[in-house]
Parts: C-alpha cells; sequence; structure tokens
C-alpha cells in the first residue's frame, strides 16, 4: 500500500484524504487536522485544505491508517484511478492503429457526460472495482458483454435490483437471473420491470452473487456494453473502465451532446423495429440483446452515428399540421365571408 500511496497522483491522494475527513476516520496520528499539528509545526490546522498540501505530507497521513477496512477503502480508490488511467492511456497511445470496439471504447470515455455519469461511490458499502490483467493485451480484448438491469422502488426512496441479464457477442445468455432485494419493496413497477412479487418467491440471489458472477466475465479485459450503462453499473455497484455505452456512441441529429437518445429510438432507426410496443412492459434480455445488437451494427456499417429525433421530427410534423389547419380554417371563412384572400 505505501508503494501505491508514493506513486499516485496528487489529485488521487487528495480525494483519499478528503473521503478520510469525511467519513471521520483516524489513523495511529489522529484525523486529519490532529496530524497536521504534529506533523507540521510551522502552520499545523491553520493549512487544512488538502489540496494546498504537498504529496509528502498527504502520503505521509495516509501512511498512518493500518486497519485493514480503511486500507481496502483505499484499495478501492486506487484501483478505479488506475484503472481508467490505463484505459484512456491505452486509448490514446493505440489511436492510430485501434480496433473498432476499442474505437467504441475511446468514444465512451471521450463523451462530455463520460466523467460525471460515471463518477461511481466506490467507497460506499458493497462496491467492487473489477482490477484488470497486468499485461497489456488483456486491454486489447474485443469480447463484449451486454447487461441490462431492471430496478424496483424500496420503501426508503432508494431503488433496489431485481433481475439482471447479461449476453454475449452472439446472443448467447451468460446471466438471467432475479434477484431477491434487500430492503422492503415499495413498488415492483411490474408495468416497467415485467416482475411481480409472486416471482421472487424461493429467489435467493444476491446482489453480492451477480457481482462475482460478472466479475468472472469481466477480469479479462472484457468490454462491457450497455445503454446507459452507468445506470446498470450504479445498482449493480461495479466499477469497470472498459465500457461502451450506446447512448453515448450514437446521437440525435441537430440536437445538444446532452440529449442521448433512447434505446427504442436507436434500434427503430438503426436495427429497423421497435424493442417494445408502447405500454408494453421492459424485458431485460431484449434490451441487452438491443444493446448488443447496436454495437454489432455500428462496427459492421461504421458510419452510423447521427440518428433522427424522434421527438423533433414529431414537433415539426404537429407545427405544420397546425398551420395547414389554420390556413384551412382561413380559406373556408373567407369564401363563406366573400372575401378575396
Amino acid at each position: 500500500m505505501d508503494r501505491k500511496l508514493e506513486t499516485s497522483e496528487k489529485k488521487v491522494l487528495v480525494e483519499i484524504v478528503k473521503l478520510v475527513q469525511k467519513r471521520g476516520l483516524e489513523g495511529t496520528q489522529g484525523g486529519w487536522k490532529e496530524f497536521l499539528k504534529t506533523y507540521d509545526k510551522k502552520f499545523g490546522a491553520s493549512l487544512s485544505d488538502p489540496s494546498k498540501r504537498s504529496n509528502d505530507v498527504l502520503v505521509s497521513f495516509l501512511k498512518t491508517f493500518t486497519k485493514d477496512d480503511d486500507l481496502e477503502l483505499f484499495s478501492r480508490v486506487l484501483q478505479s484511478h488506475l484503472n481508467r488511467n490505463r484505459v484512456e492511456q491505452f486509448s490514446k497511445q493505440s489511436r492510430d492503429n485501434e480496433t473498432p470496439e476499442q474505437n467504441l471504447v475511446r468514444l465512451t470515455l471521450e463523451h462530455p457526460q463520460y466523467l460525471i455519469d460515471y463518477a461511481f461511490p466506490i467507497v460506499d458499502e458493497g462496491w467492487i472495482v473489477i482490477k484488470p490483467p497486468k499485461k497489456s493485451r488483456a486491454l486489447k480484448s474485443n469480447v463484449m458483454i451486454a447487461v441490462d438491469c431492471e430496478m424496483v422502488l424500496c420503501d426508503d426512496g432508494t431503488e433496489a435490483l431485481v433481475r439482471v441479464c447479461a449476453v454475449d457477442r452472439d446472443l448467447q445468455v451468460k446471466i438471467n437471473e432475479l434477484i431477491k432485494p434487500n430492503k422492503a419493496v415499495a413498488d415492483y413497477r411490474t408495468e416497467i420491470t415485467g416482475v411481480a412479487a409472486g416471482d421472487l418467491d424461493g429467489v435467493t440471489c444476491s446482489v453480492a452473487d451477480i457481482q462475482k458472477s460478472l466479475k468472472k466475465l469481466l477480469s479479462n479485459g472484457t468490454i462491457l456494453v450497455g445503454h446507459g450503462l452507468h445506470n446498470d453499473l450504479q445498482v449493480l455497484k461495479i466499477d469497470h473502465a472498459r465500457v461502451i455505452d450506446t447512448s453515448y456512441i450514437f446521437k440525435y441529429l441537430d440536437a445538444p451532446i446532452y440529449r442521448k437518445p433512447s434505446l427504442n429510438n436507436l434500434c427503430k432507426s438503426v436495427l429497423g423495429y421497435e424493442v417494445r410496443k408502447p405500454g408494453a412492459a421492459h424485458n431485460c434480455l431484449d434490451d441487452a440483446c438491443a444493446a448488443m445488437k447496436l454495437v454489432l451494427a455500428k462496427l459492421e456499417r461504421g458510419e452510423i452515428t447521427l440518428v433522427p429525433d424522434v421527438w423533433t421530427c414529431y414537433y415539426w410534423l404537429s407545427l405544420i399540421s397546425i398551420v395547414y389547419c389554420y390556413q384551412l380554417c382561413i380559406f373556408s371563412f373567407s369564401r363563406k365571408s366573400g372575401i378575396s384572400t
């Protein structure tokens, strides 16, 4: 751990120290301010902003922590940053000879919303960080797994995982599991999830079980695919750096970058079919397959990026209809009144 801290970027060290402060954690020399009082006789705790302190001071403080839980927390933060740095560095270095799959990973990482959407609370309980193999060739892997999740609403206002589906590149099912929520459920959202309370009778699968299954599938540099994938990773409590988000690699024509196309609209525009009919419940497996099919279509046809904005088209058609009806009314009124138009 000491070596990892010593070679970490300052922004990572600052993040960990702020996390320690937020949680009220203490090392062998107390908390952050107590440490500064003894470590720095000149300024003491008067200069307590971690970002204003040198790497040496930050590292010296973090080295005072010896509890396994604290070190595990530090390790998750360090590993998450290391994973992203490796993937980003590889993306930059391989840009001239990258595979089509890696190109889509890079497009996802470079999307303006990525740093916002994929800023996960990995320090919270239950989160795991997928550690890629040390061998660089793992980052060249073109193996892909698409995932989709369904969530229910709990009594405390949070969402809980209730179903997970994952398919490979050939659309072979790798995971299709119902999950028993560990909280009281307020609304199963059956009209959306397709899951009712009775469906969970006898179900024992937990989030931790799904994490283990996905960890096996993703541990060799596998690319994880999904639509709005950050939402799935959030509820799965998994941090994985090598991802393709189909809501990022396609965009609407003449629309702001933050307007992300829906999975259904993408399927209609790119694949020529709807994932589901209006009012029909979500099907986890169908959505996972749809995300993979979109990526495969992009890989095969390449040029697909811009898709028509259904709502924009609807708006203009509605406006044209209104104008036409207005002109028709004016024309009819004029004829009845004998007014020349």
